[in-house]
């Protein structure tokens, strides 16, 4: 008796998952640019991967903007996927956490390197996409006012600091 009820139990709750087509295909320009960003070099010996990020990231002030930059367009592209609205925040997590702990110096700089928001972003997109890449075209207005509030708000991070950055920098040259 216990067995068929767990054997209900079991078809009730696969029913009541969300359908997802089973092999979603990621645009390949998006793979690539992450790739590219987060991964693309290999340190012999420890086999530690590493990408552009933590390279452009030494550009003060201006490389933190331009790979944040960079994973937003990643997030963005999950409209276009049609992944839920909790997934786009969790994706735009992923780029505030890199912001954020990138500005500590040192520290940010390998957390960087170690972090790799894009292939997080696209590991989200391949696992909660619900059309593939070819069908994915567009996507619902709500959707892209959505993304664009938490854009809005990333760019206010991004150029909030760089207005920081460039008052203390201003008050060090008059101080000194």
């Amino acid at each position: 008796m216990k067995a068929m009820t767990l054997k209900n139990q079991l078809v009730n709750a696969a029913a009541r998952t969300v359908s997802r087509p089973s092999n979603v295909e990621i645009d390949q320009r998006l793979e690539w640019l992450s790739r590219w960003m987060d991964s693309q070099f290999r340190i012999p010996v420890i086999g530690w991967r590493f990408g552009l990020n933590p390279i452009i990231d030494l550009i003060p002030g201006i490389g933190d903007v331009a790979t944040s930059l960079v994973a937003i367009y990643v997030m963005a592209s999950g409209v276009r996927y049609r992944v839920s609205k909790i997934t786009i925040l969790r994706m735009a997590l992923n780029i505030a956490i890199y912001f954020l702990v990138g500005l500590i110096p040192w520290v940010g700089g390998l957390f960087d390197a170690w972090w790799k928001p894009n292939i997080r972003n696209i590991e989200l997109l391949r696992n909660r996409a619900t059309v593939s890449g070819p069908d994915a075209a567009r996507g619902r207005t709500s959707d892209w006012m959505f993304v664009g509030a938490i854009i809005a708000t990333l760019l206010t991070m991004l150029f909030g600091s760089l207005v920081i950055t460039i008052f203390l920098l201003r008050f060090i040259a008059q101080n000194l």
